[in-house]
């Protein structure tokens, strides 16, 4: 409503004295329809005669464009409609007229008039409509006096054609000249042919309306006739959906105005583009459309492209682009570059010039509320090795704009994709750009899988192959011609001396400076850091899926944090805090030294609770010091955006403001690391986890740090609402280019104190948890077997218990013992055959066993009575029964696919948990690879294994192998009354992990548990009782297997093969696990009779 006063105010018409005496003010005017009879054109015709048809020519440029088109009183009917008010006949009519009577469809409602170039005031003056006036279809101005209908008030924005419901006071409209026709036939001047034409003007308007509000009055955006820059339709496979052709000839025709817009507009096709028009910024067709579906703005058509059109004031800018922002879209911001007065100065006709200085998306967004977690934009680039086993490099590079952090990397993968997914998921991006044609099928199928992971909506954006991801050499040189990474403190070049295939990860690096470079993000790239990254940097691997499997970052029910152990440990004060938990959860320590450093000062946290709530206290009053000075940074040398009228002052006034917050933050942060030093046997444990720059001395932080503070406090008082004066922005600049030359020891300061906060967090979650809690003891690196000991690989947990199972509904799981591999109280075997009932708890086992690993690993306390074990360098999953239909894979190839992963990829070091293999096809062929690969595992790969299993024939099989233990999740039965028949007996779950095979696995018990009508299963257990008939003989078989199986026939064939050579060569592997597995099984049988059997 604001709006339209002060801009009504502007085009404010002069009286009939001014008219005629070159007043320089622009009058607003429309061209309307008019209804002159026969004899008022004749009458008319010689003053058209008169008349300049050029003042009116549409098609001139707009010039010094400051304000927004404005609705204008409008002139609807001649004279003798006025001048006939008191009549009584025609009153009625004459009241609602304006309602109905609409603009000539030749021309837009926004139209309005503007002075002609090159001609003086004076002269048009004399050209001017003057009050009254009324302009035909043909521009031709008729001297007549018009009615003059004045704009509402009350009416909250422009009036768009669609508001307007014609049907139902055309409706009313007939009614009242029925009712004039009866008073007096002869009223209204011949309105018989005044009734007709508006009807037709009318219709005819209200098909104009249905069809203008879908479509834009510019061919060129026709879907059926739109291109991109280089003339290819949407259905050419380089077609490039981020530009658009506009014909030479329309661009021609085009005020000053809109070519400035759609000169842009054109380029950004994929970018919702605001344009300031003087206090106001507006969004024009397609983008119009975007802003009246998501923020709900009326859509009118005016505006500088007299198109459709929605625009919002100044004051509400940054609101709208943070809302459209949050849902998905990329939005800009074309600024005006000087003032209206600034451009009247250069001259009458100036054009007051403008540039796009701002594109902000969900993957670079700084400002509002992004949360604590980090927002990354990965750029990807793929290319085969040229190896026969058919191995992939990936090289990549991605970006947190907000800490002004640039990564590059690169890693070695097979078609599994396992480590792109581990890459994914650790990285977590918003946006990933790649050669549009440049990955593989099985690289597209992973990033459809992977944007389905988790909350984050994922958007993937292919990219130009020529233009987009430059040659190694080539981005060299464009690093050096643009002086790009110049802030950070050593050479960038010297970061990818870590990386393994440097050219490729070069190739990744360009393609995201080019796209960061299109969205005006160069101080970015300028003043950013630029790091290595390495997926498996020494630490315990875990890939994509064994991320998915184990529910590390996102549940598997809804893809929330909740029921994560990302949310298990995160207690966290600090937002920075929060992302390095993460970065450490997705990198598990491999180094029993560094392990040790971060549990000590855990443990040393836990034993002064007092010192933790002190901590605590501290870091509450931080704010996110980590994004706060990467903003800082990246305003060095960023000064043109400061001089920009209105959006300068505010950037200035925002940099004010994170100015004086790092400042401020970093005293807290220095007082809670002077708490930390005040306690010794903290601090030196800390000082093996991170290093801790100098604080106190003549060379210490804390001194250069209160130099600042004493400046802020002069200068900037009221940092955080700072009003802003002309000095203030080379005040500020002189402040930061000084604060920034210590940039590496405030990093240093951010990240001591970020650990703090993980470290605290770990003695929290140790603290609080509802069970017991106790420090993983590490054994020395495996070593090799000898005859007759084990010596290798070790995990043993007693008292182990899944820390966030039973999520928010309380309770402790049921306790269970895992042994694998050599104890003190002997040899155990190192792999774990399970059986147990359906939702017996198998599963919640394996998962809590591959967490006590990895929060050992960590450096956090691991929930049970007793950890102790050897270091675990990969953990593979194969868990549950899932399908990916996005990228078409039935349950069987997924299993196929992650256990092939395991065959290739495990080592004796590894821990690896199968849940069910083999189910997901039929039961011979199930049962069959499941075998297959659990012997492979037992003897090949010699690893910590946990298979889960329903196949009771392989508890037969391996029953007597030495390296097996058979294990069950217990449950026993309960009657539901007094009577103890069969049929009222209810399966009851124990939880509690007991040694032996499970007989069965109970899934008709579990069937009645879950509704399946008591009929069925009735039926269905007398088919089990016909099929255990008919396959009588192979079931006995089978139960016999644990004499004789199929191994002891194997071992028997190589025991003779031995034999019969004369020689037996003990060097040779199978013969030597062949008698190995002999002797345990003479032992085990013959033991318990009193049998000594000595060692071999």
């Amino acid at each position: 409503m604001q709006r339209q006063k002060s801009i009504l105010s502007f085009f404010q018409k002069p009286s009939s004295e001014t008219n005629g005496s070159g007043a320089g003010n622009a009058i607003g005017c429309r061209r309307v329809p008019q209804f002159p009879s026969k004899q008022e054109k004749q009458k008319g015709s010689a003053l058209n005669q008169a008349t300049n048809d050029a003042a009116m020519d549409s098609s001139f440029e707009i010039r010094g464009a400051d304000t927004p088109p404005e609705k204008v009183p409008r002139q609807v009917l001649p004279v003798k409609f006025a001048t006939n008010e008191n009549d009584r006949d025609s009153s009625l009519f004459s009241s609602i007229m304006h309602k109905f009577v609409k603009v000539d469809d030749g021309e837009k409602a926004s139209e309005r008039y503007v002075e002609p170039e090159g001609l003086h005031k004076q002269d048009m003056a004399s050209q001017r409509p003057k009050r009254g006036d009324v302009v035909n279809s043909n521009g031709i101005v008729d001297q007549r006096c018009a009615l003059h209908i004045e704009i509402d008030d009350n009416i909250p924005g422009p009036e768009t054609p669609g508001m307007r419901p014609l049907a139902s006071r055309l409706k009313r409209f007939q009614e009242d000249v029925a009712k004039c026709r009866v008073k007096n036939d002869t009223s209204l001047m011949d309105s018989s042919k005044r009734l007709k034409l508006l009807q037709d003007s009318t219709a005819l308007n209200k098909n104009h309306t249905e069809v203008s509000d879908t479509m834009s009055k510019f061919e060129w955006l026709d879907p059926a006739r739109i291109k991109d820059a280089k003339g290819r339709r949407p259905g050419d496979p380089l077609y490039d959906k981020k530009t658009l052709y506009i014909p030479p000839d329309a661009l021609k025709k085009m005020s000053a105005s809109q070519k400035q817009y759609w000169s842009v507009k054109c380029q950004y096709m994929d970018v919702v583009l605001f344009f300031k028009v003087g206090k106001f910024y507006e969004l024009y067709e397609l983008d119009a459309e975007i802003g009246h579906k998501e923020l709900d703005w009326k859509m009118t058509f005016s505006g500088v492209g007299k198109c459709r059109q929605v625009g919002i004031s100044e004051s509400g800018i940054d609101d709208a682009v943070q809302k459209l922002v949050a849902r998905g879209y990329k939005v800009g911001r074309i600024e005006q570059l000087e003032t209206s007065d600034q451009a009247k100065a250069r001259g009458s006709n100036s054009v007051i010039p403008r540039k796009l200085v701002q594109v902000v998306t969900p993957s670079t967004t700084t400002d509002g509320n992004i949360g604590p977690d980090a927002v990354h934009l990965l750029a990807i680039k793929e290319e085969h090795s040229g190896l026969d086993n058919g191995s992939i490099v990936y090289g990549f590079a991605f970006v947190d704009c907000a800490a002004l952090k640039i990564w590059v990397g690169s890693i070695k993968d097979d078609a599994s994709c396992a480590a792109l997914g581990a890459l994914l998921m650790q990285v977590s991006p918003k946006e990933v750009i790649y050669e549009s044609r440049g990955l593989s099928k099985g690289a597209h199928k992973a990033l459809r899988k992977y944007s389905l992971t988790g909350p984050v909506t994922l958007e993937l954006s292919p990219v130009q192959l020529i233009t987009d991801f430059l040659e190694a050499s080539e981005v060299r040189n464009l690093v050096q011609l643009k002086g790009y990474f110049k802030g950070f403190s050593t050479l960038w070049n010297h970061v990818l001396d870590s990386v393994t295939h440097h050219d490729i990860a070069l190739s990744a690096l360009g393609g995201l400076i080019s796209h960061l470079s299109r969205l005006m993000l160069d101080d970015v790239l300028r003043n950013g850091d630029i790091l290595p990254y390495q997926v498996y940097r020494g630490c315990l691997k875990m890939d994509g899926q064994t991320l998915v499997n184990l529910e590390i970052f996102s549940n598997n029910a809804d893809g929330g944090p909740s029921g994560t152990l990302y949310k298990y440990l995160d207690n966290c004060m600090t937002s920075s805090g929060k992302r390095l938990l993460r970065n450490w959860i997705c990198h598990p320590l491999k180094d029993i030294e560094d392990i040790n450093n971060r549990l000590n000062v855990v443990e040393d946290l836990v034993a002064h609770s007092e010192i933790m709530s002190l901590v605590a206290q501290y870091l509450h009053k931080l704010p996110d010091l980590e994004r706060l000075l990467g903003r800082v940074k990246a305003s060095v040398q960023s000064s043109a955006s400061l001089l920009l009228p209105s959006f300068g002052k505010k950037v200035l006034k925002q940099r004010v403001k994170m100015f004086g917050s790092l400042v401020k933050g970093l005293r807290v942060g220095f007082d809670l690391l002077t708490l930390i030093q005040n306690e010794g046997h903290i601090i030196k444990s800390l000082a093996k986890v991170c290093r801790i720059p100098m604080l106190s001395g003549s060379d210490g932080l804390d001194q250069f740090l209160a130099q600042f503070e004493a400046a802020v406090d002069s200068e900037f008082p009221n940092y955080q609402n700072h009003n802003i004066i002309d000095s203030d922005a080379e005040r500020l600049s002189i402040l930061i280019e000084l604060f920034i030359e210590k940039a590496t020891q405030w990093v240093e300061v951010i990240y001591a104190i970020n650990c703090i906060d993980v470290l605290r967090s770990f003695g929290v979650t140790a603290t609080l948890s509802c069970g017991a809690m106790s420090r993983p003891v590490f054994l020395p690196q495996s070593e090799n077997m000898t005859m007759g000991e084990e010596t290798g690989p070790t995990l043993k947990v007693k008292g182990l218990w899944h820390p966030f199972a039973l999520g928010e509904n309380g309770g402790l799981p049921v306790p269970n013992d895992i042994i694998l591999g050599k104890d003190i109280d002997g040899y155990h075997a190192r792999t774990l055959l399970l059986t147990g009932p359906n939702m017996g708890g198998k599963s919640t086992l394996l998962r809590a066993t591959c967490l006590a690993v990895i929060l050992a690993q960590l450096g956090c306390y691991v929930p049970c009575e007793l950890c102790v074990l050897s270091l675990v360098d990969i953990i593979f999953t194969r868990l549950g029964a899932t399908d990916r239909i996005m990228t078409g894979e039935s349950t069987f190839f997924v299993e196929c696919m992650e256990t092939a992963s395991v065959l290739q990829n495990a080592t004796q070091d590894s821990l690896v948990i199968l849940d069910e293999l083999g189910r997901g096809t039929s039961t011979f062929d199930g049962y069959a690879i499941a075998y297959a690969v659990f012997r492979n595992l037992i003897e090949k790969v010699n690893c910590r294994l946990l298979f889960a299993t329903h196949y009771h024939p392989l508890t037969k099989e391996f029953a007597s192998h030495p390296h097996v233990t058979l294990q069950h999740m217990a449950c026993t039965f309960k009657s539901k009354s007094d009577c103890n028949s069969k049929g009222d007996q209810e399966l009851v779950f124990l939880y509690r992990l007991t040694s032996g095979a499970c007989p069965e696995s109970y899934g008709l018990q579990v069937a009645t548990m879950a509704g399946i009508p008591e009929q069925v299963v009735e039926a269905a257990s007398k088919a089990g009782q016909v099929m255990r008939k008919s396959v009588g003989e192979s079931f006995r078989s089978c139960e016999r297997r644990s004499e004789f199986s199929t191994l002891h026939e194997e071992w028997l064939k190589m025991l003779m093969g031995v034999s019969q050579t004369g020689d037996c060569n003990f060097d040779d592997s199978d013969a030597f696990d062949t008698l190995f597995c002999l002797w345990h099984e003479l032992k085990s049988s013959y033991g318990s009779h009193g049998i000594y059997v000595s060692s071999l």
